[in-house]
């Protein structure tokens, strides 16, 4: 792995955490994204929240989107759910998935943490968000990467 977001993780690491967002989107109309970048400098929610907005994550018909954000130099991370996620979602939810991530992280399963913490999040949209047959994919899949 190397120091510079774009290339913490390998392209076949980075492949496998685009598969668990489409994997995950499959049965449920929420939006899943993963944002990385070298550092967080602040709180890493308000810049987590900064990206959300920036990313066009709040244009979703529902408000059923999902931003992983990591900031891998300052090792901070944060997962964010838009307004019709929270207002379903048990409160401690997106802590409880952090601290699985965590748990991974912790072991330098970044892509494992990363992945189940993205599948996690996609069975708690099927449930609430289900997939209907109009759905359309209303954003990127792709991984996106901070330029600091």
């Amino acid at each position: 792995m190397g120091t510079s977001a774009k290339s913490f993780f390998t392209k076949e690491e980075k492949q496998s955490i685009e598969d668990a967002i489409r994997d995950a989107e499959l049965n449920t109309s929420g939006e899943i994204r993963v944002h990385i970048e070298n550092k967080c400098k602040g709180e890493v929610l308000d810049r987590a929240a900064y990206l959300f907005d920036k990313l066009g994550m709040k244009k979703t018909a529902l408000r059923d989107g999902v931003l992983f954000y990591l900031a891998v130099n300052s090792r901070k991370f944060a997962i964010i759910g838009d307004q019709g996620i929270n207002a379903v979602v048990p409160e401690d939810f997106w802590e409880k998935i952090k601290e699985m991530m965590a748990a991974h992280f912790k072991n330098g399963e970044f892509t494992t943490g990363l992945s189940k913490g993205i599948i996690e999040a996609g069975n708690i949209l099927k449930k609430h968000f289900p997939h209907q047959s109009d759905d359309i994919n209303e954003l990127s899949d792709e991984i996106s990467f901070g330029k600091n």
